[in-house]
């Protein structure tokens, strides 16, 4: 009987483990895709604050964040640097990522 509660308890941790190693690959995907998100909506809002593309530089950068699966929280002109702050709720949490794009300092 001892062998057995030795088992239970090895496929216990295992699975514990097994769980926990693809919740954390699960995090790490949805912080790359956020932060693509990110980059992807300041180059669109900084591309229409040069005058490269029609629109304004925000709802350029919310179209683009809602394209992606995320929500603009924060647009910031700055003549013709854009940054921006997306996010996305993750369970009860809330994960965020900012980017900036403009030409060179």
């Amino acid at each position: 009987m001892a062998g057995v509660a030795l088992v239970v308890g090895a496929l216990a941790v295992t699975a514990t483990l097994a769980v926990g190693c693809a919740a954390a690959g699960a995090a790490s995907v949805r912080a790359v895709r956020l932060t693509a998100a990110a980059d992807a909506a300041a180059l669109a809002a900084a591309d229409a604050a040069t005058g490269a593309v029609a629109g304004a530089p925000c709802p350029r950068a919310a179209e683009l964040a809602a394209r992606a699966g995320a929500a603009l929280e924060d647009c910031v002109v700055a003549g013709v640097t854009v940054t921006v702050v997306v996010g996305v709720a993750v369970g009860p949490f809330r994960a965020r990522s900012s980017a900036r794009a403009g030409p060179a300092p």
